[in-house]
């Protein structure tokens, strides 16, 4: 069979006033070019294990107008899809089934609606799909359709054997980053977090000499990547990092990833990160007020012990030269319109030297989205569309939904200025000067 995997790529956002303001503004847009140029390792992934004797084309589609002829002349496409894109995701598979091409969807919203996702596919994998993607092939050779597959169904995916993904079929395209996956997984669970529910185990980390490998397995199809790594939580375990980063030194690549906020604990981690290659982290710091993020996180509230702290904690990390990306949700039990001012001061004082703000978004399947429902403050259930973590799909519990939306608009001002991005980088360029200067003197 000729099988392809087709992602569903680009930022979504319904709200027009956020595709003429927001979604345009410099801060904004370099980070969503970085997100929607990324491609899908999930899908690589399904590629390893895919028997050798078929033939595989791998692709990056935003809607059904980009869908290109050498998907459409496949007997099996994969599709890889977030619930803001499932419509489009949907779109695209149904015209892939009226051309008489077999459409299996996966995923984080297939995993959680999979009779949803059956409407318009033959196959739907949920969960973790290395070990169940043969199978699918298998049922696609012998005629069979209308099956789900869950992964509990079948043995555990040991991330200790992944196989080594396809990076070769990404050819020569021009993607600004390679995703390469060091664990699975997080162990503070947050309730709005789509990501644990699909996977439904625990946090994993990934043996050292394994990223290695699919590292040189990349750096045979670029000779000098940029990396991201594809984590929730890259240095949860410092020994681990520690090894990680030992083992990343001598390639003298540079590379970023998603950590929470201990990392700044670690001294001896923070002096290998930089040699290392890493130029940034991106921290869930979601709040600069203890009270909003109490129950957020299912077991331990961490990072609302944290905050007392936070300020400091930033600015260790990137004291030693890695850049920080603190990333907010708006919109929190707890929030009210006084939270925006309160992020902007913090962002500004600290200095963080890239913000991400978002929307608290309810994603089905998620904690959030079940005691939200239950609460009656969902907007518009069912409505995929609008997950796109800047439209307001929920009733805020301390403002307005008008008021929420306001105060992202302007928070996107304020931050994402070309003024106010090179005020805060400045701020911390100007204090590594100072230290290197200080350590000069010292010496």
């Amino acid at each position: 069979m000729k099988i392809g995997f087709l992602a569903m790529s680009g930022v979504r956002a319904c709200d027009p006033r956020l595709l003429e303001l927001g979604l345009t503004l410099p801060g904004f847009v370099s980070r969503s070019k970085v997100i929607a140029s990324l491609p899908s390792l999930g899908l690589l992934y399904l590629a390893a294990v895919t028997p050798e004797h078929h033939d595989i084309v791998y692709h990056d589609v935003e809607n059904i107008d980009a869908l290109p002829d050498s998907v459409v002349d496949c007997d099996l496409v994969a599709i890889n899809t977030f619930s803001a894109q499932a419509p489009e995701a949907y779109a695209v598979a149904d015209r892939l089934r009226e051309s008489g091409v077999l459409v299996a969807i996966g995923g984080l919203h297939a995993s959680v609606m999979p009779k949803e996702a059956l409407a318009h596919a033959d196959f739907v994998v949920v969960g973790e799909g290395e070990n169940t993607w043969p199978e699918v092939i298998r049922a696609a050779e012998e005629g069979r359709r209308g099956m789900i597959f869950n992964a509990r169904n079948f043995p555990s995916v040991d991330i200790d054997k992944l196989p080594v993904p396809r990076f070769d079929l990404l050819a020569d395209r021009p993607y600004n980053r390679f995703t390469i996956q060091t664990s699975r997984g997080c162990p503070w669970c947050c309730d709005f977090c789509a990501s644990s529910v699909m996977l439904g185990r625990p946090f994993r980390q990934r043996p050292v000499d394994g990223i290695i490998r699919d590292l040189e397995a990349l750096m045979a199809v670029r000779e000098k990547p940029y990396l991201e790594f594809a984590d929730d939580n890259t240095f949860a375990n410092k020994r681990w990092g520690r090894e990680l980063c030992d083992a990343l030194e001598p390639y003298g690549l540079k590379w970023f990833t998603e950590t929470d906020l201990s990392v700044a604990d670690d001294r001896e981690l923070l002096r290998r990160l930089r040699p290392a290659g890493c130029r940034q982290l991106l921290v869930g710091l979601e709040s600069p007020n203890s009270q909003a993020l109490t129950g957020v996180e299912e077991k331990f509230d961490f990072k609302a012990r944290r905050v007392t702290g936070m300020a400091d904690a930033i600015r260790r990390i990137q004291d030693h030269g890695v850049t920080v990306n603190g990333c907010f949700v708006l919109g929190l039990d707890h929030d009210t319109v006084d939270s925006f001012q309160r992020i902007r001061d913090f962002a500004f004082e600290v200095p963080l030297y890239e913000v991400q703000i978002t929307v608290m978004t309810p994603f089905p399947g998620t904690p959030l989205y079940g005691r939200l429902e239950k609460e009656g403050r969902l907007l518009y259930p069912g409505r995929w569309d609008r997950c796109t973590l800047f439209d307001v799909n929920f009733q805020p519990r301390n403002m307005s939904v008008e008021e929420l939306q306001e105060g992202l608009y302007q928070l996107m001002e304020d931050l994402y200025s070309h003024d106010a991005v090179r005020s805060r980088r400045e701020k911390v360029i100007k204090r590594w000067r100072n230290l290197t200067s200080l350590r000069t003197v010292d010496a």
